[in-house]
């Protein structure tokens, strides 16, 4: 897909590709620059893409999030 860079740098990203990547106005995306080249990507592929990542490290039936919550109340009962 062909596209031009307007004033300030602006960049339409095509109707179509916002529907593939389900992006709506206001969403905030990545910017990754690699190899000379720029990779979009939405906020909800880099989240699963790191949950990915961080997924073969955390023991089945883990729950970093409630042990989280469990440390942060039994300091506040400290306090």
């Amino acid at each position: 897909m062909k596209t031009k860079i307007h004033e300030g740098g602006r960049l339409v990203i095509p109707a179509t590709y916002r529907k593939a990547l389900g992006l709506k106005p206001g969403d905030e995306v990545l910017l990754v620059l690699e190899d000379g080249e720029i990779r979009l990507v939405s906020m909800r592929q880099a989240v699963a893409r790191a949950q990915t990542l961080l997924r073969r490290y955390i023991p089945k039936g883990r729950s970093l999030s409630e042990e989280l919550i469990k440390e942060r109340r039994e300091e506040a009962a400290r306090a």
